[in-house]
C-alpha cells in the first residue's frame, strides 16, 4: 500500500468534491463550491492510497494568529489508517512553519481532536468572529451542535 501526502491542483477538486460530497449533504462538513475550492487550493493537503484520493483537509488562515483546520475527510473504506491523524498533523506542521499561534477546529469529532491535543473552548471565545461568516451558510444554522477547539501552536 503506497500513502502519499500532496498539495493539490485545480485537476483534484471534482474527486475531492466527490469524496466528501456524503458529509456535505448529511451537514457535518460545509459545501465548498468548485470556485471556492480553487480559490482556496494551496490551503489544502490531500492523502492518496495507491493513487486515488482517500481524503484531505485544508488549513485556513483567518488572521495572523489564528488558522482553522477544515473539510477533513477520510474516505470510509480508508478509515482505521490513521490518515485523519496524519492530516492534522500536516496541518499542524504547517501552521508552526507559517508562524501562527492557534489553529481552531469546528467539530463533532471532539474526542479525535483531543487525541491530537486540541482543547474544548466555548464558542463565544473564538478569537476572530469573523469565522461566523461561514456558518450562516451551514444546514444548521443558527442551531449549532458542534463543539469548538484550539491547538495552541
Amino acid at each position: 500500500m503506497e500513502i502519499k501526502f500532496f498539495k493539490p491542483n485545480v485537476s483534484h477538486i471534482k474527486q475531492m468534491q466527490a469524496l466528501v460530497k456524503p458529509e456535505v449533504e448529511s451537514g457535518k462538513i460545509l459545501l465548498r463550491t468548485e470556485d471556492e475550492m480553487a480559490n482556496t487550493i494551496r490551503s489544502y493537503t490531500v492523502v492518496s492510497v495507491d493513487g486515488k484520493i482517500a481524503g484531505f483537509t485544508a488549513l485556513h488562515i483567518h488572521s495572523i494568529r489564528l488558522s482553522e483546520v477544515r473539510s477533513l475527510i477520510v474516505g470510509k473504506e480508508y478509515r482505521g489508517l490513521k490518515l485523519g491523524k496524519q492530516l492534522v498533523e500536516h496541518c499542524i506542521e504547517e501552521g508552526k512553519k507559517l508562524g501562527l499561534e492557534q489553529i481552531l477546529s469546528l467539530t463533532y469529532e471532539q474526542g479525535f481532536f483531543e487525541s491530537l491535543g486540541f482543547k474544548v473552548i466555548d464558542k463565544e471565545d473564538i478569537p476572530e468572529h469573523k469565522i461566523w461568516a461561514d456558518c450562516i451558510r451551514c444546514k444548521h444554522f443558527p442551531v449549532c451542535n458542534e463543539i469548538a477547539m484550539v491547538y495552541d501552536l
